[in-house]
């Protein structure tokens, strides 16, 4: 049997790539839910007349996607947080889908762009692809704690990493499902917060056909995607996708980065319903990274630092292509290279089965399993870090031999090294230039700022080999009037993580576009260079970043979700899941080391190098994940919910877990063209641990601190197309969140300045201060007009971003930012359509972030801070080809 449309498939969603697949892909109803305890690879199972990409059905998806979105019901199944057939109508817990019309006409920039799809979520895409924050419902903003990005079901990894480090959008994708709390963090570990679904596309079992798409951008990115699928003989079919990307990154870059993944699916599927799939990944990514740059602030405006864009600027030069940093010894590399030529580089593998098999009509038993086994080697810069503005500062002042420059430590070393000096200067690497002490005038007129600032090369690489599985029995029982699903599970997962942050160093540089690294070099009286300080550049060794340490994670749980439905009017279901995790840390101990003879600079000792010897901790947990729901149905187009919700994120060796507390409750209603949600929720995490900052009126103290967050907020997803004859062609779609989130309980320990205890202080001073990096408001609004005669269709897109607090004490407001996007889909033949996105069309200035690396009471200093951006004006085009 056919299911129905859903809710949100007939939302706003463009085509902006399209995909040339129906809008709304089919589910047998009872097939199994992916995301749930049971699940067919690419969560989807047979039941569509025509399938995605072969020819007949390309014909049929073509147009449905060229006539725009139109209004539907809401009785489309879900397979995300379910192990049951659910549907948006009679779900008890917040759901959003996500269609791969909507997908494309977001045309997202890297995978955290498509989180901001989704109600509620705050996205910090501003990192580049990789390494991206996001937060969801009034958790402290600079992380991804408990959510999870899940693909077909599963997790790609337990932890340790962020998930779309491993996952990354692409053609191979059908659509996003999404839940937040509830089953949530029954169903999937560590996602207590959500868990997002990237459904794989159907497979196709009767004719062979595909997609290739070519996009491009005016920042320079070139990309060619394919995903292709076709018969091997009754019942089995395979698929193949993958791209290949060359980008010099959103911002200004000297370095071009190159990137190819891979994906293989082969399924067979059995007369009795079930079903075996195979799937294989690789992947060997390079990317860029942004971390925080200098703006200016004045009288609330965000503005630039002359010679420094705001909006495509970037102070990653030339320079910093390949440095030679000293390590130690023990670590088995005495000499280390930071190289932003290899940027961020991900690499990796996934192997992957799915096993469902009925064993009588109620009673089926289901296993999947992956192993993923990834290296990830980051390069990245990390200008400013420390408290107040972490050593940006005038030039004269860093060769003023006196506590004024940030320096002053390295000049005194100076001094005693080389006993003629007179003055000291700066010696740029890339042209040899010096200006001298004495030359205040060129110092004052360097780029056009006369500044300076310390950027610390953060070379980490992270090697891990984890496993997971997920396996159980599903019950199905009906009578007259009701029917029960109940489903008995276990999970098993293990990795082995081993870390190396060691050796990272920093280095002086100017603050401007393709910024130059400097020597800081002795002078005599003529400006004679007698010594050099620095090396290459390099001012300290080994002082920041978490050295080196391996860790070893075992976790198993089991859970029982249970769902039942009576009359079809009232549903209630109920899950709980039991954890326990086991995790054992080896963290390297580090002793002073010399510099090896034939290093440069006056600086001859790595204070933290790894001696070769570890401190060994473990700790266990054993959290209680449970949650119940319930959902009365009025009528087909209106029904009420309300869920509760307990549920915990593992700590590693902490021995307690962090937990979240959720109450929400919301109606859904279909008339009149109008279809929407309307969900109030509050939100409690306990033991939020904030890690080492500074105290307010001590900024060289630093100081940590756990606290409760408590978070108040309604979240809405509408979308209304008119009934009214004439009108059909338009539709409009809104999302928004409202939230209001305050620390309470914040629990220092002992402070002791100067023989006094003033941890109190410190807590009061915290207490009802709105965590860092969380925004009241967050709301999307997009038009759409459909094309006569199915060519296509147009959109805007108004996003609002709300102030934020850069700091947990609150103590730098950023200010709310709005990005205009406008696009098309035109449908240039039935097989090829043209995209067109332009984001940001009137070069909004916004923030995502402070700099979190200089404490929590960041502030202004001398008109200046550090930040995270967005953009400015860009585009992207594709053209697709079904075939």
């Amino acid at each position: 049997m056919r299911t129905k449309r859903s809710l949100l498939a007939s939302s706003t969603s463009a085509v902006a790539v399209a995909w040339f697949a129906s809008a709304s892909p089919t589910l047998a109803q009872d097939a199994p839910a992916s995301g749930s305890a049971a699940s067919p690879v690419g969560g989807q199972a047979a039941g569509s007349n025509q399938t995605p990409g072969s020819q007949a059905g390309v014909a049929a998806e073509q147009a449905g996607s060229a006539q725009g979105d139109q209004p539907s019901d809401v009785d489309e199944v879900v397979v995300t947080g379910s192990t049951s057939k659910r549907t948006l109508l009679d779900a008890s817990v917040a759901i959003t889908l996500v269609n791969r019309q909507q997908l494309e006409q977001k045309a997202p920039r890297s995978t955290a762009d498509v989180l901001e799809t989704i109600p509620g979520f705050f996205v910090e895409g501003t990192a580049g692809p990789v390494s991206n924050n996001y937060s969801v419902r009034g958790l402290p903003g600079g992380g991804s704690t408990f959510v999870r990005l899940i693909e077909d079901g599963m997790p790609l990894l337990y932890g340790g990493l962020n998930d779309d480090e491993v996952l990354q959008y692409d053609l191979s994708y059908d659509r996003v499902e999404a839940i937040q709390g509830g089953t949530s963090g029954v169903l999937t570990q560590n996602a207590a917060g959500a868990s997002v679904n990237f459904i794989s596309r159907k497979l196709n079992f009767d004719h062979a056909g595909g997609l290739a798409r070519i996009q491009g951008t005016t920042y320079g990115d070139r990309r060619a995607d394919l995903w292709y699928s076709a018969p091997l003989g009754q019942g089995f079919a395979f698929a193949i996708s993958g791209y290949f990307d060359s980008t010099p990154g959103v911002r200004s870059s000297p370095f071009t980065y190159h990137t190819w993944r891979l994906k293989a699916q082969l399924q067979k599927q059995f007369d009795d319903g079930g079903f075996i799939g195979l799937t294989y990944k690789h992947w060997d990514e390079h990317d860029p990274y942004y971390a925080d740059q200098p703006y200016s602030f004045q009288n609330g405006e965000i503005g630039g630092v002359p010679s420094l864009g705001t909006q495509f600027g970037n102070i990653i030069g030339a320079g910093f292509g390949r440095v030679v940093v000293p390590d130690s010894t023990a670590a088995g590399e005495p000499l280390r290279t930071f190289s932003l030529l290899e940027g961020v580089h991900p690499q990796g593998n996934i192997y992957r089965i799915d096993i469902d098999k009925p064993v009588s009509d109620s009673i089926s038993l289901f296993g999947r399993a992956r192993y993923t086994d990834t290296t990830f080697a980051f390069n990245g810069v990390f200008a400013g870090s420390g408290t107040g503005n972490g050593g940006l500062e005038s030039a004269v002042n860093y060769l003023t031999y006196s506590p004024v420059s940030p320096i002053f430590g390295l000049l005194q070393l100076g001094t005693a090294a080389f006993p003629t000096i007179r003055q000291f200067g700066i010696k740029s690497l890339t042209d040899g230039t010096i200006i001298p002490a004495s030359n205040a005038a060129a110092l004052n007129a360097l780029n056009g700022n006369g500044l300076l600032e310390q950027t610390v090369l953060n070379r980490q690489v992270v090697t891990q080999r984890d496993f997971g599985s997920d396996f159980g029995v599903r019950w199905a029982t009906r009578g007259d009037n009701f029917r029960n699903s109940l489903t008995l599970g276990g999970m098993v997962y293990s990795f082995k993580q081993y870390n190396d942050q060691s050796g990272v160093a920093t280095v002086v540089n100017d603050v401007r576009n393709n910024s130059n690294i400097y020597d800081v070099v002795a002078l005599d009286a003529n400006g004679g260079v007698v010594g050099t300080l620095s090396n290459n550049g390099l001012i300290s060794y080994g002082n920041w970043g978490s050295g080196i340490n391996n860790t070893r994670l075992d976790s198993q749980s089991i859970y029982v979700n249970d769902e039942f439905v009576f009359n079809e009017k009232l549903h209630f279901d109920a899950g709980l899941r039991y954890e326990h995790e086991h995790t054992t840390a080896h963290n390297g101990n580090s002793s002073p080391e010399t510099i090896p003879a034939g290093i440069g600079g006056v600086v001859r000792t790595n204070p933290n190098a790894f001696n070769g010897t570890y401190s060994t901790s473990e700790g266990s947990e054993n959290p209680v994940n449970w949650t119940v729901g319930a959902n009365y149905v009025f009528d087909p187009s209106f029904s009420l919910y309300a869920r509760y919700a307990r549920s915990y994120q593992t700590q590693g060796v902490n021995p307690d877990p962090t937990g979240l507390t959720l109450y929400e409750a919301g109606v859904t209603f279909s008339k009149y063209g109008f279809l929407g949600t309307v969900r109030g929720f509050r939100t409690e995490f306990d033991n939020l641990s904030s890690g080492g900052g500074v105290v307010p009126d001590n900024p060289n103290l630093s100081q940590g601190f756990f606290a409760d967050t408590h978070t108040n907020g309604v979240d809405v997803d509408a979308f209304y197309r008119p009934t009214f004859s004439g009108f059909s062609a338009f539709s409009l779609r809104a999302q928004l969140t409202y939230q209001k989130t305050e620390f309470a309980n914040v629990r220092t320990g002992v402070i002791n300045i100067n023989g006094q205890d003033i941890s109190s202080q410190v807590d009061n001073f915290y207490n009802g201060k709105t965590p860092g990096r969380t925004p009241d408001w967050l709301f999307t609004i997009t038009p759409q007009f459909d094309l006569p005669n199915g060519l296509g269709n147009v959109y805007a897109r108004f996003k609002r971003v709300g102030r934020i607090f850069a700091d947990d004490g609150d103590q730098l407001a950023l200010p709310g930012y709005n990005v205009l996007t406008l696009g098309a889909a035109v449908s240039l033949r039935h097989d090829i359509t043209l995209n067109i996105s332009v984001d940001n069309v009137t070069n909004e200035r916004g923030l995502t972030e402070g700099n979190p690396r200089q404490g929590f009471t960041q502030a202004v200093v001398n008109g200046y801070f550090y930040g995270r951006g967005i953009i400015g004006t860009n585009a992207l085009g594709s053209i697709s080809f079904a075939f």
